[in-house]
């Protein structure tokens, strides 16, 4: 199973705040807090760009880790990702980030069949 897919299905090896992390890439934790200021109309600093991955041990985004509903859902429910949530298909937090990610769907949907095969 890959430890790197977040709760929500969404890869967290892709997300700019892991790629830093895991290269300690000060120029990219520069780049991307900016990019994330302007996104999100909020101050984000570059010693905030710090992400070992959604579900695995070590550092989080504040968001991720406070602030998520999503990831608290799944914490609270002892789930290893919303695709093994029997309410996953009418769930309006999860089906946020599907909409706008179909690859989030997909990985879900591998996490269970890897996660029911064990």
């Amino acid at each position: 199973m890959n430890e790197m897919i977040a709760f929500c299905g969404l890869d967290c090896e892709k997300c700019a705040a892991y790629i830093a992390t895991a290269n300690n890439d000060d120029s990219l934790r520069v780049k991307t807090a900016q990019e994330w200021s302007e996104m999100y109309n909020a101050p984000i600093n570059p010693e905030d760009i710090n992400c070992d991955g959604c579900r695995g041990d070590g550092a989080k985004l504040i968001y991720c880790e406070k602030y998520c509903e999503i990831r608290k859902c799944a914490i609270k429910k002892n789930l290893i990702t919303c695709g093994k949530c029997k309410e996953m298909d009418s769930c309006q937090k999860v089906g946020a980030i599907i909409e706008h990610n179909s690859e989030a769907m997909k990985n879900l949907k591998a996490m269970f069949m890897a996660y029911t095969q064990t």
